[in-house]
Formats: structure tokens, C-alpha cells, sequence
């Protein structure tokens, strides 16, 4: 299905790139009455190597920037904690109020019932939204380590004018070196509304998608990021076997043939603790659909969907069918929004569990 490198001539068999942010947390009462947050680490494209290390036990690794100081430091431990490799980072020296260069924070409730999950990001002039194509030695990085699978999205492109430049400088080296690629669209109004709207997003993803592999988001960002509008697809809609999904993914792999696999979450939102849950994939012109969870029960959802963009990228690095893959990341991404925090928690026998059909019972 897809052509990986040898685990033997790479170094890391999977590497993101995006901005990782400080996670606050009011557990479970609001952002603007809280007196005490938990935190921890998290962002788009991170989460996904991050599960694929903690969760499945593979070698991964990331490229972001961060201010040196007592803030970014915290989030390295962090990282280093959930075992990914942090050599690729780029300290930038902090010059002490934070007017040249700071580190992303993001206060995240997990929401309840009738009232949805919130966040209030404050992310203006980090690090990692200051990168330049040049400032990142990718042929040492792809030439030198070697790396099998590339991850990065949306989010990260939506933070400047030059993390675009950034993105595709790092999707075409990986492809020069064989390095097979993957992005999440991961459309996020707030982060476009004022650097051009859905038009900006639309010309960004655009030009990006001609450098990836696995293309991966949800019906919105399809529409919203690639344009590709197909009547009939309602963002409601339950019904995994619809034909107007596929005639979506269809329509993506004719307008971008160089897309050999196109996965997308499928979630009808009943309540923020209560969603309908699913997925399907494309690849070698065939479709594969996960087992649809209707009602499943949520304690947050932040992070669900790179959690099953984790598990996708899992079962295709392991060699396994896209039946399987769409499964692995459904399955992990249904555990991971059982557990606080953007980052998974789960273990790989436990998804490999679910994807069998295990229950909830006590696990003795």
C-alpha cells in the first residue's frame, strides 16, 4: 500500500513538525472562575508522534521552536516524558517580557452535557510561529537519521506567513529522501479569520496537499481547507456507508493523485460527553470503514483525532491493511477522549482490545 523505508536505515520512524503548547486545565469547571489548572503538553501535529511512541512503541521524534526559558523548558520536560526525542528543537533566546518571542499557552475545558468543549489560546508571536524554511537542516534530518513516515497540518501552516514555507520545504525533502508524508487539515477558524479567512486556508492547503501521501481531517476540512464541496454531505450525518463521504474522498484523490491514502473521522456531536463516532479510509482504490461507536461516552475530547490519526499512521507503518489502520486509529482515537488531557493515554493492547470488540468490564 504504501512504500516505507526500512526501520534499519532510519533513525525515527516517525517525526512531526507544529507548535506544542502549555495545557491549562480547570478539571472540570470553567476557564474564567478557575483557581487551580492542571497541566500539560499539547498541539496537532505533536500528539500524534507522541501516541505513536507512548501508545504503540515507536521510535518518534519532533521539530518545534520554543522561547528558552522556565515556561518552554517545562514543555520539553513534558515531551521528554511521553519519550519523544527533542534533539530537533530550535531553543530561541527569550528576552525577558516575552516581546520578541514566547511560548504558546492554551486553556481548554472539557465541557459537559449541553455546554461544549471551550478553548482560549494565547499564541500570538511564539517560537515556532517565527520559523523560517532555512532555519531547519531537513537533509540532515531526512538524509543523515533517516525518518519513515513525516507528519505535520493545519495548525501549524495557520500560524504565519512562513510556516507554510516551512511545511512544504519539509514535504518536498521527505520526499526526496523517500520519506513517506502525512497532514491533518485540521481547520481552525479562529487561527485563519485574520490572515485571509477560508480563502487564505484554501490557497495554503492547496499548494500543500500536492507534497502529501496520507491526507487526513474530517467532511469541514475538506470543504473548508481544499474546497472540495459534494452535495448531499451533511456534517450531521451518521451513516458511514453514505455515498456522498466517498464521493468526497473520490473527488480528493482525482483532484490530488499523489493522495494514496485519504482517511476521515466521521462524529454526529449528541452532547459534548456523548458523540457518535466512526471513520473511513481510502486506499488502492478501495474504501474501509471502522466499527461505528454510536453514544460514546466522552470525558474530553480534545486530541481525539490526532489520537486516530496515531493509530492510522500506526497500522500503515506496521504493514497492515487499511482495514485494519482505520480501525487502529478509531479505536485509539475513541480511548484517548476517555482521559484528560490532548495526549493519549491508552496502551497498544488495550486498542488492539477495543478493535475486537472488548467491553468496558474490569480488567483483572
Amino acid at each position: 500500500m504504501l512504500n516505507y523505508k526500512s526501520e534499519k536505515e532510519c533513525a525515527f520512524d516517525a517525526l512531526s513538525l507544529g507548535e506544542i503548547m502549555l495545557r491549562f486545565d480547570p478539571g472540570d469547571g470553567r476557564i474564567h472562575t478557575a483557581r487551580t489548572f492542571n497541566v500539560w503538553e499539547g498541539g496537532g501535529e505533536y500528539n500524534v508522534v507522541r501516541g505513536l511512541r507512548r501508545c504503540f512503541g515507536l521510535r518518534s521524534a519532533v521539530v518545534t521552536a520554543f522561547a528558552d526559558n522556565a515556561v518552554g523548558r517545562l514543555v520539553e520536560d513534558f515531551i521528554l516524558q511521553g519519550g519523544v526525542d527533542t534533539r530537533f528543537i530550535k531553543w530561541v533566546k527569550y528576552d525577558g517580557i516575552g516581546r520578541e518571542v514566547r511560548n504558546g499557552l492554551n486553556f481548554v475545558e472539557k465541557g459537559f452535557g449541553i455546554r461544549g468543549a471551550k478553548s482560549c489560546s494565547d499564541r500570538g508571536n511564539t517560537a515556532v510561529s517565527q520559523l523560517k524554511a532555512t532555519d531547519i537542516d531537513w537533509d540532515e534530518i531526512f538524509g543523515k537519521y533517516g525518518v519513515r513516515h513525516f507528519h505535520t497540518g493545519g495548525i501549524f501552516a495557520a500560524l504565519s506567513d512562513s510556516t507554510p514555507e516551512v511545511a512544504i520545504e519539509a514535504l518536498k525533502k521527505a520526499k526526496k529522501y523517500g520519506t513517506i508524508t502525512s497532514y491533518d487539515l485540521n481547520y481552525r477558524p479562529s487561527l485563519w479569520k485574520s490572515i485571509g479567512g477560508v480563502e487564505k486556508a484554501r490557497e495554503v492547503n492547496r499548494e500543500i496537499a500536492k507534497y502529501v501521501d496520507v491526507m487526513i481531517g474530517n467532511e469541514e476540512d475538506f470543504t473548508a481547507c481544499l474546497g472540495l464541496e459534494i452535495d448531499g454531505v451533511d456534517s450531521n450525518l451518521t451513516n458511514l456507508e453514505t455515498e456522498s463521504f466517498k464521493a468526497m474522498i473520490r473527488k480528493a484523490v482525482s483532484v490530488y493523485p499523489n493522495f494514496q491514502v485519504v482517511a476521515t473521522t466521521m462524529r454526529s456531536v449528541k452532547t459534548a460527553t456523548v458523540n457518535d463516532w466512526g471513520a473511513i479510509a481510502y486506499a488502492d482504490g478501495k474504501f474501509a470503514e471502522a466499527i461505528h461507536r454510536p453514544n460514546l461516552e466522552i470525558y474530553d475530547r480534545v486530541g481525539g483525532g490526532d489520537s486516530f490519526a496515531s493509530g492510522l499512521i500506526y497500522g500503515l507503518l506496521s504493514g497492515n491493511d487499511i482495514e485494519f489502520a482505520v480501525n487502529c486509529g478509531a479505536a485509539h482515537g475513541a480511548l484517548a477522549m476517555t482521559t484528560p488531557g490532548d495526549t493519549s493515554m491508552a496502551t497498544k493492547d488495550e486498542v488492539l482490545k477495543i478493535m475486537q470488540g472488548a467491553g468496558a468490564r474490569v480488567d483483572r
